[in-house]
């Protein structure tokens, strides 16, 4: 389901004016520096293709011959490749004989060579002949001299060709494209297999083309579909025979898929360890709003300001099309890394309208009362780094993220593990902020709903009229420090440093304790009528606990600490009205 969904999003964007894909047979990769040659094959300069500074330099991307796939033997690119193979020069590396790097390098320059002249065994074409004439006089002083070849043979990036008097690439000439479409799929020998995507007979991909572009994966790429080993064959089927999918197929899919995960790609996000992609069955707004609803805003711009989000909420209020009853079929991919092979993190398949309600009910179920210059929505990412160690995007859980992403799509019940994530976070740091509080307040909401429990759940601000245990220990624990805060300003610790795991878990060790502290807190206050109220407030709440209980459920202490957000939330609301 997965191949034939990016199959079909490559046949629909295919045929997309200036869509910016990929034709079958080739390929979008950067080019970081292209060797300039006349017509008689003689150098006359290399172009930087890089922009920005530093190692923050960014190489241009060209349409090229698609990449052949290299294991550890020796295979060619056509037209472009890394100086080794270009100009028979290795790339230093002290750990290996030199030697046998240069010997290896000498036979890939060979390889590199032969293709071409194999490929266009009589061609006509200038740029063809500038190119073999340059490579047989194998005299390659001239590039070696120029100041960028350093940075060249020490990198490895990847070279092509371009004649000094075009604006195109010598593989993207005319006959260049003619000769690869009219050799698509040509492969003698190989008999015809129902192909597991279209479901059609045809000639199945032996090996399928590298997915680049998911963080923390090879650089070189990586396979989701792969039999690399003798143990996973079947029946004497050996490689993509095992699982036959059509080249057709197999370069739809792999296209797609890489084109999505390119680093200026709209329809792509990072959820914690899972590079997420997107798209719609057709071209749709939804495609272009997606990475809006859950990435950080821009610098500048306010959540509030976000009008991707406002159009969420009022698009039935507006009169524009609503997006609640869009039927339009709407995909959701995570991948993440696995040695040489790639990982589903998560999929989701869906509409856009089950889309649209599910993202508003999350916003709907995190909402929560915050400080005036909070955003009103929450980013996933700032979501899911309140659950990690020292607040780091490389601490949040891996499968954590995936889960959080997909229960947001589908609209059911958070993971518990999220609860237990926060809570675990909140005492080990002993804060409670906004982001945390939401996350809270969504899981437990979330969970009434969905079981229909009767009880009354937390809400977005301070409820006096929740009577729940955990709920009211969360806003007395908030009162009593607030009342040692009043009697000892600018106090560095406070009793949520020393007490908060102890009164969150297990009440009845901490609270009788506490209590005795706040009869000396409040005795210090010079003010009597903040006193007063202080006691007012502790007597209230402790109408409703009666005795401390011994401990508190994982979910009662989520509520503990939502009462305490609500309690302290409130404290700096009256101030502010005040």
């Amino acid at each position: 389901m997965i191949l034939q969904a990016l199959a079909g999003y490559y046949d629909r964007v295919s045929k997309e004016d200036g869509s910016g894909i990929a034709p079958n047979g080739f390929q979008k990769q950067p080019i970081p520096f292209i060797i300039q040659l006349d017509s008689e094959g003689h150098f006359k300069g290399i172009t930087d293709t890089r922009e920005g500074d530093g190692k923050k330099k960014v190489a241009r991307t060209f349409t090229v011959p698609k990449a052949v796939k290299r294991s550890s033997g020796v295979s060619a690119n056509l037209l472009w490749d890394n100086p080794a193979y270009v100009f028979g020069r290795p790339k230093s590396d002290k750990k290996k004989d030199g030697v046998k790097l240069a010997e290896r390098a000498k036979e890939q320059h060979e390889s590199f060579v032969a293709n071409i002249k194999n490929t266009f065994p009589d061609s006509s074409d200038a740029g063809i002949r500038a190119v073999i004439k340059f490579l047989d006089r194998n005299d390659f002083t001239d590039i070696f001299s120029k100041p960028l070849w350093r940075e060249i043979e020490e990198s490895g990036f990847n070279v092509t060709f371009q004649l000094d008097s075009d604006t195109e690439l010598i593989c993207q000439r005319d006959t260049v494209v003619k000769t690869i479409t009219k050799n698509v799929g040509k492969v003698e020998g190989d008999d015809l297999l129902p192909c597991l995507i279209t479901g059609e007979k045809d000639v199945p991909a032996r090996l399928h083309t590298a997915i680049k572009g998911v963080w923390g994966a090879q650089s070189s790429g990586a396979n989701i579909v792969s039999f690399n080993l003798s143990a996973f064959n079947s029946y004497a089927k050996e490689q993509g025979y095992n699982a036959p999918v059509s080249q057709t197929a197999e370069f739809a899919y792999t296209t797609a898929l890489n084109t999505l995960l390119l680093k200026d790609s709209g329809q792509r996000i990072q959820v914690g360890d899972a590079s997420t992609v997107f798209w719609a069955e057709k071209e749709h707004k939804m495609e272009e709003w997606f990475k809006d609803f859950f990435a950080e805003p821009p610098k500048g711009q306010s959540e509030q300001d976000n009008e991707v989000i406002k159009a969420l909420y009022s698009a039935p209020k507006t009169g524009a099309p609503p997006f609640d009853n869009d039927l339009t079929k709407f995909y959701v991919l995570g991948l993440s890394p696995n040695a040489s092979r790639i990982a589903i993190r998560f999929w989701y398949q869906g509409t856009v309208g089950e889309v649209a309600r599910n993202i508003r009910q999350h916003f709907d179920d995190c909402s929560i009362v915050h400080g005036q210059k909070e955003p009103e929505h929450l980013s996933l990412f700032r979501l899911l780094v309140s659950t990690a160690m020292e607040g780091k995007a490389d601490n949040i859980q891996p499968n954590l993220a995936g889960e959080l992403m997909k229960t947001i799509l589908a609209g059911t019940l958070y993971p518990m593990t999220l609860l237990s994530s926060v809570i675990r976070r909140i005492k080990a740091e002993r804060e409670i902020n906004y982001s945390r509080a939401s996350l809270i307040k969504a899981v437990l909401v979330r969970e009434t709903r969905f079981y229909n429990r009767k009880e009354k759940e937390v809400g977005m601000s301070l409820d006096p009229e929740n009577k729940n245990t955990g709920y009211l220990l969360g806003r007395l624990f908030a009162v009593l420090e607030r009342a040692q805060e009043s009697a000892n300003p600018g106090i560095n610790a406070t009793i949520r440093d020393r007490f908060y795991g102890a009164a969150s878990s297990t009440p009845v060790a901490a609270f009788p304790q506490l209590i005795k502290l706040k009869n000396h807190h409040i005795s210090k206050l010079e003010n009597r009528g903040m006193a007063v109220n202080l006691e007012k407030q502790i007597g209230q709440i402790m109408d409703g606990v009666g005795d401390f209980p011994t401990h508190l459920s994982l979910q009662d202490q989520g509520r503990f600490a939502v009462g305490y957000y609500h309690q302290r939330q409130s404290f700096f609301t009256k101030k502010e009205t005040e």
